[in-house]
């Protein structure tokens, strides 16, 4: 309770910088642009029929490289409030949202999060690992912020959104107790994940897994020959059964790694395909934050020898695993 109240507070401060209440008490729902599908579908949750919530970033398509197109710009100019997530995620589009600050709301929602609970960035010492929604422990930190950000544009509208803000957060603690309990059952030895880039450190630290990534933090990065190499010894030396692609990552270092490994003479298999910086097809279970975290738990646990179930935490996933 005294994290969730930092964390309000955190956000109070944010819209004292400026945000503004949209003037007057339009019928029409609050236009609000969110960049990735995980804000913008808390941003849903929470304001309900009070809002209206577009996300620039669909199924597939990677927050790291992405540049905004003249229709995102025009969107974000007249929306009511911009949400982006923050934390160096939306690298291309950094210089515009700090612009955009000087002419409407606009919040970064991941920015509020404490800094003990972030890990640093390799590659740059003054930044962090953005991939914070992997563990929903964490992301439901999140919530009270936008929770805030839209209070401070709708005024009088408070107790709806407390009620819905306490509604996502219940959800998102029954899924993190699915996801301890679905990953215990993974044996010690085989808590190994390989990724096509480095999404799930915090998942890692959380879940006691070890985590592999082949390129780094920001899919921009290459994967080297030497890197395959090592990630192929690895997989040789500790017997490692499974690799994960990802839907907004190409598969191409995956299969090098397969490949590599079957002329060793291991043989590993694609365990399954995780959503990492973007989630499943609108309108689809998956197309949740529940529903890609969902999947992404029990695919990993029925991939590296735990026991999950086959159709997730409450029979929603879209395919069988």
């Amino acid at each position: 309770m005294q994290r969730r109240t930092l964390l309000a507070a955190m956000g109070a401060s944010a819209l004292a910088g400026g945000l503004m209440p949209r003037a007057g008490l339009a019928a029409a729902p609050l236009d609000v642009v969110a960049t990735t599908g995980m804000i913008a579908d808390l941003a849903t949750r929470v304001g309900g029929d009070l809002v209206s919530v577009r996300g620039l970033m669909g199924p597939g398509v990677d927050p790291h490289s992405y540049r905004q197109t003249r229709t995102d710009i025009v969107a974000m100019t007249k929306a009511d409030l911009v949400l982006w997530h923050g934390l160096y995620l939306e690298a291309q589009m950094e210089e515009f949202f700090h612009k955009l600050e000087s002419r409407g709301n606009v919040l970064a929602v991941a920015d509020a999060l404490p800094r003990d609970l972030l890990l640093s960035h390799p590659d740059y010492a003054d930044k962090f690992d953005p991939h914070v929604w992997m563990v929903p422990e964490i992301w439901a930190q999140v919530v009270p912020v936008v929770r805030e950000a839209l209070a401070g544009v709708l005024p009088g509208q408070e107790a709806a959104l407390e009620a819905n803000a306490e509604a996502l957060e219940a959800d998102i603690a029954q899924l993190d107790t699915y996801a301890r309990d679905v990953l215990a059952t993974v044996p010690e030895q085989s808590r190994v994940l390989v990724t096509a880039h480095d999404a799930f450190s915090y998942f890692g630290r959380a879940y006691g897994f070890e985590v592999l990534g082949i390129q780094g933090i920001s899919t921009e990065s290459e994967a080297g020959l030497n890197r395959i190499g090592e990630l192929v010894d690895v997989l040789v030396e500790r017997e490692v059964a499974a690799v994960f692609g990802e839907s907004s990552v190409s598969d191409r270092n995956i299969r090098a790694l397969i490949e590599g490994a079957a002329a060793r003479g291991h043989e590993v298999r694609i365990g399954g395909e995780l959503f990492s910086d973007a989630m499943g097809q609108p309108d689809s279970y998956e197309g949740t934050y529940i529903g890609m975290i969902d999947h992404n738990v029990t695919v990993i646990a029925s991939a590296l020898g735990g026991t999950a179930p086959g159709r997730g935490m409450n029979g929603k996933l879209s395919a069988g695993i």
